[in-house]
């Protein structure tokens, strides 16, 4: 059972304003970790979609922002060594 984004995020992600699309490789997708504070931007592969411990982070971030996030991407409210750790762990699988 694959996690389904609504059509709105992925679109708001692709379309704002930006053109992040020309430098985001295929397969792959953006999203902004972090608080108000310090945000890193990460371009990550769609294959995470599909992990569960990511798929807590991206309920987390529905908690959080609902579907306004203020990165105009995809917004993860986790410290940056907390998904660091994460990708790590994803990318041994």
């Amino acid at each position: 059972m694959g996690l389904r984004l609504p059509a709105k995020i992925l679109r708001r992600s692709f379309s704002n304003g930006r053109n992040d699309a020309e430098i985001i490789p295929k397969g792959h997708f953006t999203v902004y970790v972090g608080d108000a504070k310090l945000m890193k931007k990460f371009v990550v592969p769609i294959w995470y979609l599909n992990q569960p411990s990511f798929q807590d982070l991206l309920s987390q971030a529905e908690e959080e922002y609902g579907f306004d996030h203020p990165m105009g991407g995809l917004t993860i409210p986790c410290d940056l060594d907390t998904f660091s750790d994460l990708v790590s762990r994803l990318n041994t699988l």
